[in-house]
């Protein structure tokens, strides 16, 4: 049979921190990375860590802004400064903003620290730098907590927020633990508070895997502006008042994009393509809306209207003078087109543009999978690992091509890795199913396939495995009523058919087997196996012209298999050509010993000796 794979006291006093002048000189992205480093801090406890920055120096008192998320649980924390020293942070002195996700905590050194530099956010629009700085958590991809500095840009700054507060979307590369550090703009001024990052898996497990998983980029901070506001009203004055600006009467496409992120994230695709559109109608230039519009498309299974969305996108991504990110659209659009050396090309040239860009190096490395270069594609995922530590899917992918080329347990520890950044990762458990299969272990196959489908119970691969791994323990009915599962969900699932008439066939019932090789073959002409099944189906109801006539199709597909010989050869034997039948069985015998199967090579000559 074959296998499927498929993140206090109110503070009341002088403050250091000052509104930039609007026409402050940009700085490079190395200038910007010393002022972040200089102001980051992590807040770390028992349970992880997360990030926060200086806003505030009081004598010796500091104050520290962060996502309140970070310090929602009351703990012993510790607040660790850029150069590694170790300051407690009382809780009693933790004040927590109302809803918003952020809540400012203080320290106490004699030491000279750095206060942040805070901008006016709402001169961050689409298109513009952003930079974000923090502590990414100790994972099972990373050993210790060290800085992390990533460059990107704004995607949207909404009018009208999320819940807790979330306006501005970036694309940058983030991982957990980043949570409450700061989002930056080419001046080093604070624009916003970093809060959540784009951790979940966007992928649509097919019959075949893996499929190509793209980050789309969806990372949310709460402009600075919020804070200053509510700084306020609430008694937590850092001297800085927060610039005076219209309400908007009408809703920005940047609102509507925001609202269809959250909604793509949550898995209303529906939803999404719905926001993204309206986004289009007011600003029929964005750019970012057609490529998250594709993507949206694409998880909904309309792959058609995905590649037009972003072609569109790609076009815009150009004029607009962003050759990375058309390059990378672009890619995305060869691989759906399943032009895999189209998609390696596109995805090269945006590596070239953008050596960080871990979604090219992800569509590079999936192409190459498919191409057949396990070992192109394991280098690829490796670079989307040194970028991005915690993309639970690079993993995920890395460990399926150690599959292929052999190393059942290096696929295993790879899931593992996945598992341990992201315990609801279906596909990671569904994939490590197939090595625990290959291993022997079905019963650790089963276990793994049934938490898949905890997870995600519209995997069809994955009823169609479990039933494989329950008929090789001695339980047809329910392997059949996993495949029965597997063509609810998809009607048009070949292997479903093909598998449940190889059981009805051990079952004895060889005229349902005949039904479901019929069913496999109307969908896949070209379905070797099938023809040849129905072959031994026929010739065990007594139908040998008829099984002769399915050896003989097998044949014409594959002139070299094996079985189909076999078969052939028994039935004219039984047809009393002998002469013809040891001659296939002759064939069929030469071919297993070529294919290196001893087994079926040495049977079949004990067999012949005996006719």
């Amino acid at each position: 049979m074959k296998f499927y794979y498929s993140l206090v006291p109110a503070l009341i006093g002088v403050s250091i921190a000052f509104v930039q002048p609007q026409n402050a000189l940009a700085l490079d992205s190395s200038e910007v990375a010393k002022v972040a480093k200089a102001i980051t801090v992590e807040i770390e406890n028992h349970d992880g860590s997360g990030s926060g920055i200086i806003i505030k120096r009081e004598g010796n008192t500091y104050t520290v802004l962060t996502a309140k998320h970070v310090v929602e649980a009351q703990a012993q924390y510790e607040i660790v400064t850029p150069e590694g020293t170790h300051y407690s942070l009382n809780y009693s002195t933790v004040k927590k903003l109302p809803s918003v996700d952020l809540a400012v905590v203080q320290f106490t050194s004699n030491q000279n620290y750095p206060v942040a530099k805070i901008g006016n956010s709402d001169l961050s629009t689409e298109g513009t730098t952003a930079y974000v700085a923090g502590f990414p958590q100790i994972s099972a991809a990373i050993s210790s907590s060290i800085y992390n500095f990533t460059d990107g840009r704004i995607t949207a700054n909404a009018s009208k927020p999320l819940r807790d507060g979330y306006a501005l979307v970036y694309s940058n590369e983030t991982l957990a633990g980043m949570s409450g550090g700061p989002v930056l703009n080419d001046k080093g001024e604070v624009i916003g508070i970093h809060g959540r990052s784009d951790t979940t898996e966007n992928f649509k497990i097919s019959d075949k895997n893996p499929n190509v998983i793209i980050k789309t980029g969806f990372n949310l901070g709460i402009p600075i502006n919020t804070f200053l506001k509510l700084s306020a009203q609430t008694g937590v004055d850092v001297g800085v008042s927060s610039p005076s600006t219209s309400i908007a009467t009408v809703p920005k496409a940047d609102d509507f994009f925001i609202q269809g992120g959250d909604k793509y994230h949550k898995g209303d695709y529906k939803g999404a393509i719905a926001d993204y559109n309206q986004a289009i109608k007011i600003n029929p230039n964005y750019a970012d809306a057609y490529y998250k519009l594709g993507l949206a498309h694409r998880d909904s299974g309309d792959n058609q209207k995905a590649v037009e969305d972003l072609q569109k996108a790609t076009e815009l991504f150009a004029v607009q003078g962003k050759k990375a990110d058309a390059k990378r659209s672009q890619g995305v659009i060869r691989y759906l087109l399943k032009d895999y050396k189209g998609a390696i090309t596109a995805s090269t040239e945006a590596i070239r543009l953008n050596p960080n860009d871990a979604q090219a190096y992800n569509i590079r490395g999936t192409a190459r999978y498919y191409l057949g270069d396990k070992q192109g594609a394991i280098a690829d995922f490796n670079f989307v690992l040194k970028i991005n530590p915690n993309f639970a899917p690079a993993y995920s992918n890395r460990g399926l091509a150690r599959y292929d080329l052999g190393d059942k347990q290096g696929a295993i520890a790879d899931h593992n890795l996945a598992l341990k950044i992201n315990p609801n990762y279906a596909f990671a458990y569904y994939n490590r199913g197939l090595a625990h299969y290959e291993l022997g272990d079905k019963q650790g196959a089963i276990a793994d396939y049934n938490l898949a489908l905890k997870i995600n119970p519209n995997i069809a691969p994955a009823y169609v495995n479990r039933g494989l791994a329950r008929y090789d323990l001695g339980d047809k009915q329910g392997a059949i009523a996993d495949f029965n599962l597997a063509l609810k969900i998809n009607p048009n699932f070949v292997e479903a058919y093909y598998s449940r008439g190889i059981v009805r066939y051990k079952l004895g019932d060889k005229q349902g087997a005949i039904a479901d090789y019929n069913l496999a073959l109307k969908i896949n002409p070209n379905f070797v196996e099938a023809y040849s099944d129905r072959g031994l189906a026929h010739y065990e109801l007594g139908d040998k012209q008829g099984a002769i006539a399915d050896f003989n199709l097998a044949l014409k597909i594959n002139p070299n298999y094996a079985k189909a010989y076999a078969g052939r050869g028994l039935t004219r034997y039984a047809l009393e050509d002998k002469k013809g039948g040891i001659a296939d069985l002759q064939k069929a015998a030469n071919l297993f010993q070529e294919q290196g199967d001893t087994d079926s090579y040495q049977t079949l000559m004990e067999l012949i000796k005996k006719l």
